[in-house]
């Protein structure tokens, strides 16, 4: 991630390949997309917070998720500070790339698509994500 700004959590790519399976790996650290509905987050509707699976950052609260119909987790607004973003130019259109804030893993996309009160819709990639309940 050469064009992308200086993260504070900078690991080795042998690193991450350690820690992270072959499908977080494919997401966080080479922009990939899981296919649609392959993530059980999507469905996900217990109380509390969704975190980076490169670092463990909270990103996402739970009161921030909603049905998007997309077939990916969507979130109206990420946690103050949690996340980071860049011009993604691949496929042939422009999108915002939305990164985590501290390791700079690729989460998904954002859009101008989402509920009140953003507008905005954080269309994430699940594997990217870990799930904590709080109860």
């Amino acid at each position: 991630m050469a064009d992308y700004p200086e993260f504070p959590l900078v690991k080795s790519d042998d690193e991450w390949r350690q820690e992270l399976s072959p499908e977080q790996y494919q997401v966080l650290r080479n922009h990939g997309t899981e296919p649609r509905g392959a993530s059980p987050l999507n469905k996900e509707k217990r109380r509390g917070v969704f975190t980076c699976a490169g670092c463990g950052q909270p990103l996402f609260t739970s009161d921030s998720k909603y049905d998007s119909g997309t077939g990916w987790p969507s979130f109206f607004a990420p946690l103050e500070n949690s996340v980071a973003t860049t011009t993604d130019g691949s496929h042939m259109m422009v999108r915002t790339a939305v990164h985590c804030s501290r390791c700079g893993g690729h989460l998904g996309h954002v859009f101008e698509d989402g509920p009140a009160p953003t507008n905005l819709r954080y269309c994430m990639n699940g594997v990217a994500m870990r799930f904590e309940e709080k109860t």
